[in-house]
């Protein structure tokens, strides 16, 4: 895991170096003092690439996870601010077009999908094409499969890499949407 988050990264900074990313990967155990499930290791492993920022889980991150059957990964937010959500609506109103041109792309492709938990009380978007992000307490680009040869193989590395090539647009949009004036 450690060698495959320092070659993502290797990629990703060398072709992004404006963004300042760093990379982390997870331990594979829990704080038995704080066990809550009765097991001492965790089920799965991920790695992130971000911005290092104070408050990590409010801000965009590329991921990988393994889990023991399937591995998954993407950009996201692990937990998106109320207000970061709520300025992601305001630039949608602003101006729907540019968001719709931005998810074009997302439309025509079958390696990623859009997920996140949904308000219960749904809010109303500019257009039906901007409707099931507008609705999300937060957001997640993923994929996932099934564990395979791939996983195993030095071709994972490029198919993160340019998954993450791929996402970047995305990733420039949340990524700017805390400077934007607050509601």
């Amino acid at each position: 895991m450690k060698e495959l988050a320092r070659d993502v990264f290797e990629k990703m900074s060398a072709d992004y170096t404006k963004h300042g990313f760093a990379h982390k990967v997870s331990r594979i155990y829990k704080d038995a003092r704080r066990v809550r499930d009765g097991e001492p290791y965790r089920y799965n492993m991920w790695f992130s690439i971000e911005k290092p920022s104070e408050e990590w889980t409010a801000t965009p991150v590329f991921w990988f996870e393994i889990f023991p059957e399937k591995w998954r990964y993407g950009l996201g937010y692990y937990q998106a601010k109320a207000n970061t959500m709520a300025k992601f609506r305001a630039r949608i109103d602003r101006n729907t077009s540019a968001f719709e041109k931005l998810i074009t792309p997302l439309t025509k492709q079958n390696e990623f999908a859009l997920e996140g938990d949904e308000y219960k009380r749904a809010k109303t978007a500019p257009s039906p094409i901007t409707q099931d992000w507008y609705n999300k307490k937060s957001l997640i680009l993923v994929h996932q499969q099934e564990n395979g040869e791939e996983l195993f193989s030095s071709k994972l590395v490029e198919r993160l890499t340019s998954g993450y090539k791929f996402l970047m647009p995305f990733y420039d949009y949340f990524i700017t949407l805390d400077s934007d004036p607050d509601l």
